[in-house]
């Protein structure tokens, strides 16, 4: 059943980065430096970036977005591969969230 293809595909910790879905490239301000990170997930409670130099567990960073803007945020997860930062969560997360959401699914 195809509904059951789809269902599994969405269901998948990658599914963010689908053929609408681009892993858009943002800059991340941490400690007075600037580096160019891949944007793979995003909410109104976080975002998961691509990184190879991540910063420091705990510190306050900035994450500019090309079309979203920018908001402050702190790293809550080092991973292998890249970071976890968290947002607050109020309206104005939720706003930068949806508006980077949005750019990547209208872009060419």
């Amino acid at each position: 059943m195809a509904w059951m293809t789809v269902w599994r595909r969405i269901d998948r910790p990658e599914a963010m980065a689908s053929r609408w879905r681009r892993r858009q490239v943002c800059e991340l301000l941490a400690e007075g430096q600037a580096q160019a990170v891949a944007l793979r997930d995003i909410s109104g409670t976080g975002a998961t970036l691509d990184t190879n130099r991540p910063p420091v567990l705990g510190s306050k960073v900035e994450l500019r977005h090309p079309h979203a803007g920018s908001i402050c945020a702190r790293v809550s997860e080092i991973g292998e591969s890249g970071i976890r930062v968290s947002f607050d969560g109020r309206e104005a997360a939720v706003a930068f969230a949806l508006g980077a959401i949005a750019a990547d699914m209208t872009r060419d």
